[in-house]
């Protein structure tokens, strides 16, 4: 034996002797102080068995054979065990690794979002975003020039955890190094696509929908990326109707042409942006349709936009009983004057 291993045996030796000798509480004290000492060797549960049994041996040379099988046997169990045992720990050491990775890619994309909402009189905006989990898919950004104009967007990226992260990191970079003059919508996505197709793995994609709000003109130019359409809430009428936008997911073909769209707004107009996670959650066997966005935005219609997005959120995550089951993503703008 080695020199550890002797002072091991000799330890519990000493331990279990004055506990069959004596029974007291002092010697199960002992034993539990023992315990931590076998945690700071290392030593497997298969090891303490066999120094137990060949300190029993020891102090009880004439054990009958019955008790010498049971021993055996309890050894050739604990082997299996001990080897289970360390895959267990090894498993929740790689769980505690992920989880610590998470914490900050978690932390990361909170500092990537936008920390505050553009103020203008002319134009209301709100936003809710939740993580279905950890680290979340969805992003947002907003952008200001020096012409008057905001730029919105929501973005979608099909991936989660820390390939989400970066993928975020990349887009939130690659608009802010454009130049005002290529804060035109499709000009911004064509410029996004090349480098999200140059940076991100085949098997990941992004879909976006990003536009321009002109604060002079109150008109909103905006190009979509495969991404869920929005809608358009005309005040006078009424009416919803959907911000429908042709283009491919960013990422797929190296050349993407993306087509820009024009909305006219007039004072009390919505422009509503959302991820999927808004129009395709679900609770059990039942699913939210597209109509049924839009009758809970218009019924809190008569309120802020912050207020009308915290009220669906509300709603939404109630009819999934508290358990999103996807990223939630919607920003509202309302023109004001």
């Amino acid at each position: 034996m080695e020199k550890t291993e002797v002072s091991l045996h000799e330890m519990y030796k000493s331990i279990l002797e004055g506990y069959l000798h004596t029974g007291s509480e002092h010697a199960l004290y002992e034993a539990q102080q023992f315990s931590r000492q076998l945690i700071k060797e290392s030593m497997s549960p298969e090891e303490m068995v066999n120094l137990h049994i060949a300190v029993v041996q020891g102090l009880i040379p004439h054990l009958p054979t019955e008790v010498l099988a049971a021993n055996d046997f309890l050894l050739e169990v604990m082997v299996s065990y001990g080897l289970a045992y360390r895959e267990h720990q090894s498993l929740r050491d790689r769980q505690k690794q992920l989880e610590s990775e998470l914490a900050v890619a978690a932390k990361m994309q909170r500092e990537l979002l936008p920390k505050d909402i553009p103020k203008n009189p002319a134009l209301d905006i709100g936003i809710k975003t939740v993580a279905a989990d950890v680290v979340s898919g969805d992003y947002y950004h907003f952008i200001e020039d020096e012409n008057d104009h905001i730029g919105v967007g929501v973005a979608d990226i099909i991936g989660k955890g820390v390939p989400a992260a970066l993928s975020m990191s990349m887009i939130k970079y690659a608009i802010d190094s454009l130049p005002e003059q290529r804060l035109q919508p499709s000009a911004l996505l064509e410029n996004l696509n090349r480098v999200v197709e140059q940076n991100i793995s085949s098997n990941m994609f992004i879909t976006m929908i990003y536009g321009l709000y002109d604060l002079n003109k109150h008109t909103f130019h905006y190009s979509g990326a495969g991404h869920e359409p929005g809608f358009y809430y005309n005040h006078s009428s009424r009416e919803f109707v959907d911000l429908k936008t042709k283009g491919i997911v960013l990422g797929v073909m190296k050349k993407a042409k993306f087509k820009e769209y024009e909305q006219k707004l007039e004072p009390g107009d919505l422009v509503i942006l959302l991820s999927d996670g808004v129009t395709e959650c679900r609770a059990e066997n039942a699913f939210i349709e597209r109509s049924d966005i839009v009758k809970m935005i218009n019924k809190y219609v008569h309120l802020s936009a912050q207020e009308i997005v915290e009220n669906v959120y509300s709603e939404l995550e109630k009819f999934q009983n508290f358990e999103l089951q996807d990223d939630f993503t919607l920003m509202i703008l309302r023109r004001e004057v």
